[in-house]
């Protein structure tokens, strides 16, 4: 299944000027911590692969939850069709100390399988850049991945989510 991942771009895009708009400060700044207690679920990724020619899945659905248990981190685990169109589980934690405006900036470190030229289908660890935008009951987040060899397929990834509680 082909399509387009620029209306996706379009709605992140939207959704960040709202947020943007809502807020006067849009500089770079450390993120002050406060405890929280808030889930979110979401049904996997869309992804734009940067070697198109190699016929990669960019519709990587799946299910997924996010504990956000403070304003500078939260867990993260589920289940997607990868890129290699096989299924792969992951777990791991974000943690973003940084915001611009509404954007928090980070990294997401853990444990990923189901790739088959890496590990040979087994666990590995990953960090990978990650910036999120959340609203009241939307989110997104979006993931650079790079491309490492013929084991990793670079990618731009648009994670977006539901809150579900408070």
């Amino acid at each position: 299944m082909r399509f387009s991942v620029i209306p996706i771009f379009t709605v992140v895009l939207t959704l960040y000027s709202a947020t943007l708009s809502a807020q006067s400060d849009s500089g770079v700044a450390w993120q002050r911590y406060e405890a929280k207690s808030e889930w979110w679920v979401n049904a996997g990724m869309l992804s734009y692969h940067f070697d198109r020619s190699a016929g990669y899945n960019n519709l990587n659905l799946g299910l997924g939850v996010e504990y956000r248990f403070a304003s500078t981190a939260s867990l993260t685990a589920g289940r997607f069709y990868n890129s290699d169109r096989d299924y792969s589980n992951y777990a791991g934690v974000y943690w973003q100390p940084l915001v611009v405006g509404p954007i928090k900036a980070g990294a997401v470190v853990g444990g990923f399988n189901g790739y088959p030229t890496t590990n040979h289908g087994g666990w590995f660890a990953a960090a990978l850049p990650a910036l999120t935008v959340e609203g009241k009951r939307i989110g997104a987040n979006v993931f650079i991945i790079p491309t490492i060899g013929n084991r990793v397929h670079g990618a731009l990834s648009v994670q977006f989510k539901l809150k579900v509680s408070p």
